[in-house]
């Protein structure tokens, strides 16, 4: 009976094989990654040349990718705190 932790063993082999399998599909997905990453800062860079507020836009894309209810909310007591304050 061999044992999984025998390196001669079948189930070592399958296992070793797996395991090197799953590190260089994680590779390959951190260098899309990557390379995503780059293609974001390039149409930044264009958008920016073009004349828009780069830091704006950032802005605008983390709203988007929220749900309109806490936006609201958020925004909300930002008034209220704003109002408080006597900053309106």
């Amino acid at each position: 009976m061999s044992d999984i932790t025998d390196p001669t063993s079948d189930s070592y082999r399958v296992t070793a094989d797996e395991l090197r399998s799953f590190i260089e599909r994680f590779e390959r997905l951190e260098q899309e990654k990557k390379d995503i990453a780059e293609q974001q800062k390039e149409v930044m860079a264009e958008a920016k040349g073009r004349g828009y507020d780069t830091k704006v836009m950032r802005k605008v894309i983390a709203l988007r990718k929220r749900d309109k209810d806490d936006i609201a909310e958020e925004e909300a007591v930002l008034e209220m705190y704003k109002s408080a304050l006597g900053m309106e």
